[in-house]
């Protein structure tokens, strides 16, 4: 029996890194996902793959075109949600976004204005579109996707560091405001991991040895991998985690202890 058996999920950013691990989690648990991404070939290739995976747990997958930092699209998401599955239980805000590290003096305005839409207006969206259909239900799940960054702003990323930011303290606010209605919300707070967005979060080129060198800084000596994520996402949004809500979990490798 799969921890997530007979849940549907919509997993935003889907088609790449963290969201691709979750998708593929949540579907051999036994739930039903739209992969949900602005990439269109990136996001059918994940959910072909998880069809001819054919997972034990029973889950499938479908996709869907959506840009969270657009209404109409966060309405389809949830509309096709319900026609494809008859409904919807959980929604991941993993979508994410930010520009390569440097000095905050040099951000440009279209670089702040993306991090902007696709960080902050997204959950905006996310909670304006589907968080009336869970308090309907008197039951729902808001996982998001935050980062360490969010606790501890480093140089060079303190835009993206403040997107974070809101990230957890909203997660802290609706899971105050909406768990008198059964919706939980909570958030997984990676460390650096390996995913498309590497290089623009060290600013250097991705190479074993830069891998090695920032693996020294963590305590359990290595970056963050995207089934990492996966399994904390598969707790939070289980029965398993029933009391849990109002939570920025760090899956850092002891990372913010130091």
């Amino acid at each position: 029996m799969g921890r997530l058996d007979g849940k549907v999920a919509l997993i935003t950013g889907a088609g790449s890194g963290f969201g691709e691990a979750i998708a593929h989690g949540f579907v051999s648990q036994g739930a039903n996902v739209l992969v949900a991404d602005i990439a269109v070939q990136n996001g059918k290739r994940v959910a072909d793959e998880i069809t001819k995976k054919a997972y034990a747990g029973g889950g499938s997958a479908a996709f869907v075109e959506l840009n969270v930092a657009q209404r109409a699209d966060w309405e389809k998401g949830l509309e096709v949600a319900k026609s494809q599955f008859g409904k919807l239980d959980i929604v991941v805000n993993n979508a994410g976004t930010t520009y390569k590290k440097q000095e905050s003096k040099g951000v440009s305005e279209a670089e702040f204005d993306k991090i902007i839409a696709v960080n902050v207006k997204s959950i905006y969206l996310s909670v304006a579109v589907v968080m009336p259909y869970f308090v309907e239900r008197k039951a729902g799940v808001y996982l998001n996707t935050s980062s360490v960054a969010g606790t501890r702003v480093r140089p060079g990323q303190v835009f993206y560091g403040g997107t974070k930011g809101f990230l957890n303290t909203v997660t802290q606010g609706l899971a105050a405001e909406y768990g008198p209605e059964g919706v939980r919300v909570n958030s997984i707070c990676p460390l650096r991991g390996a995913t498309g967005l590497l290089e623009m979060f060290s600013g250097v080129p991705d190479t074993p040895e830069e891998r090695a060198r920032f693996a020294q800084s963590v305590p359990l000596r290595r970056m963050s991998e995207p089934n990492d994520i996966a399994q904390a996402a598969i707790y939070l949004a289980s029965d398993e985690a029933a009391f849990v809500s109002g939570v920025n979990l760090p899956v850092d490798g002891g990372r913010l202890a130091v």
